[in-house]
């Protein structure tokens, strides 16, 4: 590999820089669309989608900055003061980290979904130590506990904080995680020519 493409001037080419900014848009426009619901009071969303094709396409660095930035635009519509864009940031980055690493070593179709399942794993387990140490306390703040927070969960058999942590937050994530991936690997390959600005290229040089 050469040196141009692992420096920062030859990683952030104008084309790369351009897919980057309209994925991360793209990013914080779904995390702005009203998810699925699934498993109350979590909703399935798409807000990881464009990280993991930006990550996949141009490398994990990029789905970093896509997350980063999607998270921080967030931020002007938080509810949370931030707190659940931090936990937002950390799950994408325990899902997509993972899964371009691993498809970064050998670009295939099967290295692709390898990656994505380990990724979506490694989501699984991080999910139930966000929510444990982040998101449970920002749902009750100081005015509920935990009592509080299994009624508003209200799941059959889900009576204590690690049976909702693992009957509830980990089955949803990784029906999250397997959803994602299964679409990714569906509008990869046919999106692959403007993730990797290959048709920003063919406009500049036909000007």
């Amino acid at each position: 590999m050469s040196s141009t493409s692992t420096s920062p001037k030859g990683y952030f080419t104008t084309e790369r820089m351009t897919v980057i900014a309209i994925l991360t848009a793209l990013a914080a426009i779904l995390g702005l669309i009203p998810g699925i619901p699934l498993i109350n009071p979590y909703k399935l969303d798409f807000a990881f989608l464009p990280a993991l094709l930006g990550a996949f396409a141009i490398g994990p660095l990029a789905g970093v900055i896509i997350l980063g930035l999607s998270n921080l635009i967030a931020l002007l519509n938080s509810s949370s003061g931030g707190i659940g864009e931090l936990a937002n940031f950390i799950m994408g980055m325990a899902f997509v980290l993972p899964a371009s690493l691993i498809y970064q070593r050998k670009k295939t179709r099967a290295s692709a979904l390898i990656g994505m399942c380990i990724g979506t794993l490694v989501m699984v387990v991080i999910s139930v130590f966000v929510n444990k140490w982040i998101m449970f306390p920002l749902y009750m703040g100081t005015k509920h506990d935990m009592e509080w927070l299994i009624h508003v969960f209200n799941f059959p058999g889900a009576d204590s904080e690690w049976k909702l942590l693992l009957m509830v937050t980990a089955p949803f994530n990784l029906i999250k995680g397997v959803v994602i991936s299964l679409v990714a690997f569906l509008i990869y390959k046919p999106l692959s020519p403007f993730l990797k600005g290959k048709l920003f290229t063919k406009f500049r040089t036909k000007r």
